[in-house]
């Protein structure tokens, strides 16, 4: 009579092998892995999800004295908090996705070791964890719009806002490839994570997130156009409230090198699956 398995192991698997099945038969571990995230980070806090207010309130106050008042920095006749509202959101976003999939392998070496799941399921919940803390920031942004549409600003909303979920998901699909990429390289040197968070500093500056980038020169605007991030934050603050203007090159080019990324990372982090437990 013939056996019939629920599960079969198998050795070896190809570098490319994602098993798409496998990863929603597991979607109650998925569950888990972004309930305890939430658990971790805010269990022993005062004011708990309110974090997620208090730290855009607190950046948006900085970024108006520094880069409004100081510096003078056009905002394109947008109100200058709502202008950084709208970069900070993408931007943390991204920047929380990455940080969250740049150590998958040293954080969870422990787990890794004792038992067998698909591993991409930590970097997805990582993405969908900081969808939520996005979610929340962006209830603060319309806040802010509507507030100051109702006072008057130059605010117009366009057909670009329907790209706003398409947008969204190459952010969080970026800052989770860019992870795994940095993930798969760091793991044998702990210290080149140090250097990965100072650039990622640095690369904020590089993205469009408190300045337009039609008010910058020519010169230096074409090295931030090649930012695969700028054509996106561009297209978001274009679409949602007619501020400057929508590069569909640069979106294009921006799909095409995250689509290259992701076959990369993937590559990577399948390779580096196989025997990291044996350097961490």
């Amino acid at each position: 009579m013939k056996d019939n398995w629920t599960y079969v192991i198998t050795p070896k698997r190809k570098w490319l092998d994602i098993d798409l099945k496998e990863l929603w038969r597991y979607r109650d571990l998925l569950y888990m892995y972004v309930k305890r995230d939430f658990v971790v980070q805010y269990k022993q806090t005062i004011l708990g999800p309110l974090w997620f207010f208090i730290s855009p309130i607190f950046t948006i106050i900085m970024f108006v004295f520094v880069f409004e008042n100081l510096a003078g920095l056009s905002t394109d006749d947008v109100p200058g908090p709502l202008f950084y509202m709208s970069g900070i959101m993408l931007w943390n976003y991204f920047a929380d996705t990455f940080n969250g999939c740049s150590n998958i392998f040293t954080e969870n070496a422990g787990i890794f070791g004792k038992i067998y799941f698909p591993r991409l399921i930590v970097p997805f919940s990582k993405v969908i964890f900081n969808l939520f803390k996005f979610g929340i920031q962006l209830l603060l942004f319309l806040v802010l719009y509507f507030w100051f549409w109702g006072h008057g600003a130059n605010l117009s909303v366009n057909l670009t806002l329907l790209l706003f979920p398409v947008l969204i998901l190459m952010i969080g699909m970026h800052g989770m490839t860019w992870g795994l990429v940095i993930s798969s390289i760091t793991y044998k040197y702990h210290d080149l994570n140090v250097v990965i968070g100072f650039i990622l500093g640095l690369f904020m500056y590089a993205t469009p997130v408190v300045y337009p980038i039609d008010g910058i020169p020519e010169k230096y605007a074409r090295w931030i156009e090649l930012n695969p991030l700028s054509s996106i934050f561009q297209a978001f603050k274009y679409g949602a409230m007619g501020c400057g203007s929508i590069d569909w090159w640069g979106l294009l080019y921006s799909f095409v090198f995250l689509l290259i990324v992701s076959v990369g990372s993937v590559l990577l982090f399948n390779r580096v699956e196989r025997n990291f437990m044996d350097t961490v």
